[in-house]
């Protein structure tokens, strides 16, 4: 069992310490530059099953998308009690995934869509059986096309608390949630196959959600993601400065929500769903790891004041997906720029909007409020939840 734990100063006094788990599995735990906790962390002594063998992708002709077929999800925990939290911190009667107390932590997935992405001791190359060639061989078309899903899916545990979203921590805890996205996008970025690096969190029983601990996930991708590759395609049609001139436009309009000195959030002006808002920083970043210290220290306060006022809108908090949206690792870094795309299927306090027929089959939206009605009652719920 490696007991080995590796020490690191981030920025704004953030603690980073990586280990591992009982089956080999990366954990870093991510220390407030406040945190009361020591520098010590229990070794995970569990016994624990041999990994999944890494997923398979098979390629739908008709589309050119691949789709992973990761059977080891089948029988992921649903939904357990305080008592059997899998993302609570260890105790005598709860064999969870994280040994110690935390701040924030991060590990790989135990029922991962991708990865294991297995690799030499060198950490040169996947040993996967029939990994992706490049980015051209996964363009290419053909009848029953496979290959491995290497790649890595991460947990990211905001608190060690057993209910909350991002939106119920703390400034503090933001920006250690913030500086750990860009960590991970950074490293995992490095890792041989790895397309596209994904930071979301999925939050409510309505959205899917399996497990109601405070926590988001984070993909990477041996494949750039269907919707990136539309941007790229419309970028390419259109100019390298789609996203500065998208962003000019939005920020003059009525759907613009707030501006801060470095991030502006705004309902897009053809947004799909009956909630939906976009945060885009004001200068041109393609991921976490390129934000500068201020851009972050400034996003863990106006991430919270957006996320407050969505669950501001009804007596109940607000289903939703936050994703945020990267460029690929190795192409379009100077054109992708990073954003957030908040989404809720929720159309009023007891409606939903749920993707039937022309939505789901064709992939033609119809959207059922306005999004300058849509900003304002997002505009007027982030200030009843300010005051």
């Amino acid at each position: 069992m490696n007991t080995r734990q590796e020490t690191s100063t981030l920025s704004a006094g953030i603690v980073r310490r990586a280990t591992t788990l009982a089956d080999g599995r990366e954990l870093i735990y991510y220390d407030d530059r406040d945190t009361t906790l020591g520098a010590e962390r229990a070794v995970d002594a569990r016994t624990l099953d041999p990994r999944p063998e890494t997923s398979s992708m098979r390629l739908d002709v008709l589309t050119g998308d691949w789709i992973t077929v990761a059977a080891n999800r089948q029988n992921r925990v649903m939904m357990p009690g305080a008592d059997a939290d899998p993302l609570a911190p260890q105790t005598p009667t709860n064999p969870s995934e994280v040994p110690s107390v935390y701040d924030v932590a991060v590990f790989e997935n135990k029922s991962p869509a991708f990865g294991p992405a297995l690799l030499h001791a060198t950490g040169e190359a996947p040993i996967a059986a029939d990994p992706p060639l490049s980015l051209g061989d996964l363009a290419t078309l053909g009848l029953g096309r496979t290959r491995n899903a290497i790649g890595r899916c991460e947990v990211v545990c905001f608190s060690p608390e057993h209910s909350g979203s991002f939106g119920t921590q703390s400034v503090t805890r933001a920006r250690t949630v913030i500086e750990a996205w860009a960590d991970r996008t950074a490293a995992l970025s490095r890792l041989p196959g790895v397309q596209q690096v994904f930071p979301f969190e999925n939050r409510g029983e309505a959205i899917g959600v399996t497990l109601p601990h405070p926590h988001g996930q984070i993909y990477a991708y041996p494949y750039i993601t269907p919707r990136t590759s539309r941007v790229l395609e419309s970028i390419a049609s259109t100019g390298p400065d789609l996203f500065q001139r998208i962003l000019d436009f939005e920020r003059a309009s009525e759907r613009i929500i707030f501006e801060g000195e470095h991030w502006s959030a705004f309902v897009p002006f053809a947004a799909r769903w009956p909630l939906e808002v976009h945060l885009m920083p004001h200068r041109h970043v393609p991921d976490f790891a390129a934000t500068s210290e201020a851009e972050r220290d400034e996003l863990a306060h106006l991430y919270l004041r957006l996320l407050r006022g969505v669950d501001a809108l009804y007596d109940t908090p607000t289903p939703y997906i936050a994703a945020w949206h990267q460029a690929p690792v190795n192409v379009g870094r100077d054109t992708v720029r990073l954003h957030l795309q908040l989404t809720s299927p929720r159309r009023a306090a007891d409606k939903m909007k749920y993707l039937a027929g022309s939505e789901a089959a064709m992939w033609a939206w119809a959207a059922e409020v306005t999004p300058e009605q849509g900003a304002k009652r997002l505009r007027e719920a982030i200030e009843r939840a300010h005051a």
